[in-house]
């Protein structure tokens, strides 16, 4: 299964009878999946199924589909709605008995809902209507899937020569700690002759035992370990693809918290910016994750 993207746009058209409509879907980032419907004056009723749609075919993103509806016939038929009308006409009879001019024609007909369009569809006109739309939206979920896959298929290309870069930096990293031990033992030793000039010097087995204390105290090779193993966990979830985005957005958080301890044990200036080339590395892996469903 190839990575989706949660970024997608897509659009679908349809008609029958005299009905015609769009419909628009968008999606960006989100931690989690949230779908949000607009449909026009009526429709209300479609909302579930397009919720629902939406949530088989998508894990996580913030979805928003609008439906616009038209009517193809060019001039709609209209009629009166009588009742508001006799209203309108017992409010006029109202006022003239108080010594005003009776209203003008064209007064009535300004009033808004006077003059209705027509409604010429039956209830089973208007529920096949709802069918072929409902078609519609599952073609546009299809196209917004295949939007988001083939940004995904563009991803995986970046995060893998991200991972690539993550791992050729553990190894920079390895091989600068190598020197890490030796360096430490020199370190120490100077450290103690500024400490004890004058005095006698200090035994040769004393200074090995110092030494190794401290060696251990900053032994980076399980930190080393473990990036390597995050690796190979990150290859194999972008090669197993699907909606594996929190895994590795969690993942990133583990292969920082390795960086931050090599760093923080590092003796040498090569290893402390063998380090911090790999938080930057990392850094710019999770932004390229965020996107990732």
């Amino acid at each position: 299964m190839a990575l989706s993207s949660m970024t997608g746009f897509a659009r679908s058209d349809g008609r029958h009878g005299t009905r015609s409509w769009t419909w628009e879907a968008r999606s960006v980032n989100s931690k989690t999946l949230d779908v949000r419907v607009r449909l026009p004056a009526g429709f209300e009723r479609l909302e579930p199924a397009a919720r629902s749609q939406a949530a088989e075919r998508f894990k996580r993103g913030s979805l928003n589909l609008t439906l616009s509806l038209t009517r193809t016939e060019e001039a709609p038929k209209l009629r009166l709605n009588r009742t508001l009308v006799q209203e309108a006409l017992a409010l006029a009879q109202e006022i003239e008995g108080m010594g005003a001019a009776p209203p003008r024609l064209d007064a009535l007909l300004a009033i808004r809902g006077i003059i209705e369009p027509a409604e010429e569809e039956d209830e089973s006109e208007r529920e096949a209507v709802e069918a072929a739309v409902t078609d519609s939206l599952k073609t546009v979920l299809d196209r917004l899937a295949a939007a988001r896959a083939e940004e995904g298929a563009r991803l995986e290309i970046v995060l893998i020569a991200e991972i690539d870069r993550i791992a050729a930096m553990t190894d920079e990293a390895a091989a600068s700690a190598e020197a890490q031990p030796e360096a430490l033992r020199r370190r120490l030793h100077a450290q103690l002759q500024e400490l004890l000039s004058g005095a006698a010097p200090l035994p040769e087995e004393r200074l090995a035992q110092e030494a190794a204390l401290l060696i251990g105290r900053t032994d980076i090779r399980e930190e080393l370990d473990r990036l390597s193993a995050h690796v190979a966990q990150a290859r194999d979830l972008l090669s197993g693809g699907g909606a594996v985005g929190r895994r590795l957005d969690f993942l990133c958080q583990e292969l920082n918290r390795e960086a931050n301890t090599l760093c923080s044990k590092s003796a040498s200036l090569a290893l402390t910016q063998a380090g911090l080339d790999l938080k930057a590395g990392i850094e710019q892996f999770r932004e390229q994750v965020q996107n990732i469903e």
